[in-house]
Formats: structure tokens, sequence, C-alpha cells
């Protein structure tokens, strides 16, 4: 087999690895989705705030206290502020 098409195999089975991964991701983001949900439910129903700046920065710090790696505690935040800015519209929306 030539270097080439040991290249494009290789990158096929990694593809297909990142492919399930995403989807794991997918229903993960949906459960969180509907816990988020549930959790402006409530918030609506006892006059709560949607927006709890402290109870977010409680997550930042887990997601970091928990990240292994390889990507950087900072890099990880940026991607869980993206994902709750999603959760706190969804909330909203109710």
């Amino acid at each position: 087999m030539s270097e080439t098409g040991s290249t494009e195999l290789e990158l096929a089975d990694w593809r297909t690895k990142i492919d399930a991964i995403d989807e794991q991701i997918v229903k993960l983001i949906s459960e969180r989705a509907a816990a988020a949900t549930a959790i402006g439910e409530i918030k609506h129903r006892s006059g709560l705030a949607v927006y709890e700046p402290q109870r977010e920065q409680n997550v930042f710090d887990h997601v970091k206290r928990v990240n292994p790696g390889p990507l950087p505690d900072q890099e990880m935040q940026h991607i869980y502020e993206r994902l709750i800015d999603v959760m706190r519209s969804l909330q909203k929306k109710r």
C-alpha cells in the first residue's frame, strides 16, 4: 500500500472515532439541555433570575478541576462559556 493510501486509512480511522465521540457529545448536550430546561421552569415558577453569575463561575471552576487535558483549562472554559450561554437562552425561552 502506498504511503498516501496508508495515511488516508489512518485518517479515516481517526475520523470514524471522532464521529462516534461526537454522537456521544450530542447526546450529553441534549441531556444537559433537558436539565437546564427543567431548572428554567423551576426558576420561572419561583421568580428567580435565569442568570446566576456565581453558579456559572462554580461550573467553570468544576470543569477546570476535572479537566484531564489535553485542552488547556482556559480553552475548556471558553467551550463552557458558549455552552452555558446557549443553555441560558433556552431557559429564557420558556
